[in-house]
């Protein structure tokens, strides 16, 4: 295996939960600064049984990066049409007090 491979998972398990850090930085804690590109070439490398916590590492705009390949965002996603039923009944009940507080207003 690759040394700087080595380093960078060294790196990421070390990452603590609840926590994130960038390629760059875990490039740059592994002894090579500016190889971001690197850090995301080896954490694509690791085997799905591994113990190096991937998600734990973030691109620059504070997202994590999948390949246009890696189909389990699609397959271990919560539906769309969940968020739509999750947030309905919220955002009536909020519409329909701000029209009872309206009313109440009207009434007086």
């Amino acid at each position: 295996m690759n040394p700087f491979y080595r380093r960078i998972y060294r790196v990421v398990r070390h990452i603590p939960k609840g926590r994130v850090a960038t390629y760059g930085v875990v490039a740059r804690l592994a002894g090579r600064p500016g190889a971001a590109r690197t850090v995301g070439w080896a954490l694509s490398a690791l085997p799905d049984e591994g113990d190096v916590p991937w998600w734990r590492v973030v691109n620059a705009a504070g997202r994590i990066s999948l390949s246009p390949h890696d189909h389990a965002a699609g397959t271990y996603g919560w539906p769309v049409q969940a968020y739509d039923s999750v947030a309905a009944p919220a955002h009536t009940r909020a519409a329909s007090s701000r029209r009872s507080r309206r009313l109440k207003g009207l009434r007086t």
